[in-house]
């Protein structure tokens, strides 16, 4: 995408195809003596069956600049978390696997939840934010990166431009978000970035006008990437959903706590690919339909925390205003996979935009109905407050788990 177009009010950094990531890779080997580079890649125990993770593995078996990789392992028993700790065993890197169920770690939750630090909910967020703890009490790290385990088209250019611009000390930004065409070279992905959220930002703005924090979101080309990185600073004082609403919900954060001139986003692959998830049209906990609720609910629960003021009329409203502008991308999204020579799906997209259209406006009633329930894990520097010395604690459970072949 070799432009260097600027819009918005982060600041975009291009890949302009004039620097080959080998210099990148010498760059950061420097910056890593004085700012120790981490990595953190959230996982289920069934990736570990995938090719996409076993790639992963090997390529990272070969990058020197990173000093520290936190594995965050869900969905695994006693057997199968030994499996994951001999599957990463091969990485060089000083290295940990949380394991998320194991008995320690179900200890350490009630202690959390005796002063309503409530941890039970599984999903992305509650890994990640256990994963950003251990960052914490380890130390080891000040420039942090976080990419997800299902990356079909993972390489080292993507790992290196992501985590360069926190690297690098002449910089400012403290928090970089990775962005990237989603194509299998055969069709669109993408369909929730695509058809919810960049719709929902556009009918927001054309409702309530100028407004900060949705110019602020808008200014993101895939606001939903699971790849950012960030100082080690910046974890500490954050809240973030334990859903879908992860990245919506960090990116929330993230402007809550830093100027604009402290946050970029950095193009960081020509193509990429993962694991695709289900429309789930049947079942509303799963797939695109909970995901398109958590990511509505994440940015309605913002705009009501700036003081806008939401009623069932304003959802009606924007059920209209969302179906008009979405429909309008699909035309527009049609002539640009025709233009490329991809196939594009007229009426699955149709068929995503009225499950959409539907969660959109129920997710906002919700909302309404119960403003309280918007799920918000603590910053771990309030967890400190509550348990001095927790991250010691925490330090210790996890050294024991990884010890204990």
């Amino acid at each position: 995408m070799g432009d260097f177009y600027q819009n918005g009010f982060v600041a975009t950094l291009h890949n302009l195809r004039a620097r080959p990531y080998e210099e990148l890779e010498q760059k950061l080997e420097k910056f890593s003596k004085k700012r120790p580079i981490g990595l953190i890649i959230p996982s289920l125990y069934s990736e570990l069956s995938r090719q996409a993770l076993k790639d992963i593995v090997s390529i990272l078996k070969g990058i020197p600049y990173i000093d520290e990789i936190v594995i965050g392992l869900d969905r695994a028993d006693d057997y199968q978390y030994k499996n994951a700790l001999e599957f990463f065993a091969e990485l060089p890197q000083h290295h940990r696997v949380l394991w998320n169920d194991g008995p320690r770690m179900q200890d350490f939750k009630k202690k959390l939840a005796s002063k309503n630090i409530v941890t039970t909910v599984p999903g992305k967020g509650r890994n990640v934010w256990f994963c950003f703890g251990y960052m914490i009490a380890s130390a080891r790290s000040e420039a942090i990166a976080l990419h997800d385990a299902d990356i079909i088209t993972y390489n080292r250019e993507m790992l290196a431009r992501l985590i360069y611009p926190v690297a690098d000390p002449s910089f400012n930004f403290k928090y970089c978000k990775g962005y990237y065409f989603r194509t299998d070279d055969e069709k669109l992905h993408g369909r929730a970035v695509r058809l919810l959220v960049t719709p929902l930002l556009r009918t927001l703005k054309k409702l309530l006008g100028h407004h900060t924090y949705l110019e602020y979101l808008d200014s993101f080309r895939y606001p939903l990437a699971g790849e950012f990185s960030m100082r080690a600073d910046v974890i500490k004082t954050i809240r973030i959903p334990y859903d879908w609403g992860l990245e919506i919900g960090i990116l929330n954060e993230v402007e809550r706590n830093n100027s604009f001139n402290r946050i970029c986003q950095v193009e960081i692959a020509d193509r990429y690919d993962h694991k695709h998830q289900s429309l789930s049209i049947e079942d509303a906990e799963q797939g695109l339909s909970k995901m398109s609720r958590d990511v509505s609910r994440a940015i309605f629960a913002k705009l009501a925390s700036d003081g806008i003021t939401l009623t069932p009329a304003f959802f009606r409203t924007l059920k209209a205003t969302y179906y008009r502008i979405a429909l309008e991308f699909v035309e527009l999204y049609k002539a640009d996979a025709a233009m490329n020579g991809l196939t594009y799906d007229f009426h699955k997209e149709e068929e995503v935009i009225d499950l959409f259209v539907k969660n959109v406006y129920q997710s906002g009633i919700s909302f309404l109905d119960n403003p309280d329930n918007v799920p918000l894990m603590p910053s771990w520097k309030r967890v400190q407050s509550a348990f001095p010395g927790i991250l010691e604690e925490f330090r210790e459970i996890v050294e024991a788990d990884n010890n204990i072949i």
